[in-house]
């Protein structure tokens, strides 16, 4: 077999095991995760990121460097041979060894002990050091499903005909009316050294909660477009599902409809699942006996179901049914929780439930308004085990309408005056919605904590 060797001369751990034959002498380069000593034998593990499964290093008579311990990173030459240990089909039988940087396993007068010598350490010990956690089993795994999604999400939407779009990070509006935004000024923090013609931008500016709105004015003019960019909540939620700074994919479709927005979300789930099943294999093999069992079976699930379809007045009926069983009592107006969501999703249609027609207090001002004047035509797509995972929306295309709405809300018409532009200018019916990329990983993978499903988690009083 000839590997696809393009840079650095040396091929991929992925690669090399991926071979069905031997190819001569190799050299490959990665870090050591595991060292065992025997009589004459030395059995060195690398790996070097681009699978989970590392290669076995076999040193017969072969000097290795004293002291190399967990960590380190090595050049090794040898030749691949078939393996007599099970569960690997080849090893290399090393030649000669070189040690490109140490980790020392103890202290020293300059440098502190490799942190990571153990085999197994608790996720709340790696949030204390993101720049080396990567280097475990579990978050290297997070991050290689990471970028296969990320890669999946752009592929679907360019298959369906959607651009993608950048939209800014700078705002001066708020697209989710929420309020918690992070501001963003060349004012002097203390107030004593005011910059000369005020602030950089003449008024209020933000890091934006969502690109929605920006989106929205160019789905009206190349019909498709998605945004998957980062964004930004000021919320002071220290919990297992909040981040201050994460991911959104937000598409915004001219010309759809509610049912056309629900018929694509269940389509981007199915697709995304199923490239996760067929391209992360061994990944998720590994969350599935170590971090959620039974993942796998439910990835496979949801994308070989039918989204059930409900509306939020049939949805409510069918939870005060089974009131007692929840610590939030449900009632007509309420905002779903976790649990009445997991429970539909569960117990009422046993998969995945796509929610609609929502009352129009509890929803965004931009959302269109039903016929009854009570509810909207909102959509929420529940997922068993996580519960919500996407929200849209068909976005509401008449001018008094939405006006109405906005001066009903105490909305300034003045920093949303462009936004009615486009209810002015060859308005049209659209719908769009948006997801948290951190929260499709926490489904793909079954990690618990979204803070472990991020590189750098970013939240209230953390900063690296």
């Amino acid at each position: 077999m000839v590997l696809m060797v393009r840079y650095g001369m040396f091929p991929l751990i992925k690669e090399i095991l991926a071979a069905k034959d031997g190819f001569g002498e190799i050299c490959v380069r990665g870090w050591v995760k595991t060292k065992r000593d025997m009589k004459n034998l030395v059995f060195i593990e690398i790996n070097d990121g681009s699978c989970f499964s590392g290669l076995q290093c076999t040193f017969d008579g072969v000097p290795v460097p004293a002291g190399l311990s967990t960590g380190s990173s090595v050049e090794i030459t040898g030749r691949l041979v078939p393996s007599p240990s099970q569960g690997q089909a080849v090893e290399l039988a090393a030649a000669a060894i070189t040690v490109l940087g140490g980790a020392p396993a103890e202290d020293t007068p300059s440098i502190k002990a490799y942190p990571l010598q153990k085999k197994r350490h608790s996720l709340e010990f790696l949030r204390e050091m993101p720049h080396l956690r990567g280097r475990t089993n579990t978050i290297a795994a997070v991050m290689r499903v990471r970028s296969a999604m990320a890669f999946g999400v752009h592929r679907f939407f360019r298959e369906r005909g959607f651009q993608y779009l950048h939209t800014p990070i700078i705002t001066g509006s708020d697209a989710e009316g929420a309020g918690a935004m992070f501001r963003v000024t060349t004012q002097d923090p203390g107030g004593t050294k005011p910059e000369r013609g005020g602030d950089f931008f003449g008024r209020e500016s933000f890091l934006t909660v969502s690109g929605q709105l920006e989106a929205e004015a160019y789905a009206a003019a190349l019909s498709r477009v998605y945004t998957f960019a980062p964004a930004f909540r000021a919320e002071h939620s220290n919990t297992a599902r909040h981040l201050a700074e994460f991911w959104m994919i937000e598409p915004e479709a001219a010309f759809f409809t509610l049912s056309d927005n629900m018929a694509l979300a269940e389509d981007f789930l199915k697709t995304l699942f199923s490239a996760a099943l067929e391209e992360c294999e061994e990944d998720l093999g590994f969350f599935d006996t170590h971090i959620e069992k039974g993942i796998v079976g439910t990835l496979k699930s949801v994308t070989e179901s039918a989204f059930t379809r409900m509306t939020y007045t049939e949805a409510i009926a069918e939870l005060e049914k089974a009131a007692s069983s929840f610590a939030y009592k449900p009632y007509w107006g309420c905002d779903l929780q976790s649990e009445h969501e997991k429970y539909l999703t569960e117990k009422t249609a046993g998969g995945p439930v796509i929610v609609t027609d929502y009352p129009k207090e509890i929803k965004a001002f931009y959302m269109k308004q039903n016929g009854d004047g009570k509810t909207v035509k909102a959509m929420d797509v529940l997922v068993p085990r996580l519960g919500e995972i996407i929200g849209g929306s068909e976005r509401e295309e008449n001018l008094d309408v939405l006006a109405a709405r906005m001066a009903e809300l105490g909305m300034n018409d003045e920093s949303y005056d462009w936004y009615l532009d486009l209810r002015r200018y060859g308005s049209v019916p659209h719908s769009g919605f948006g997801m948290g990329f951190e929260r499709l990983i926490q489904y793909v993978t079954g990690m618990a904590n979204i803070r472990d499903v991020i590189p750098y988690p970013r939240a209230a009083g953390q900063l690296y």
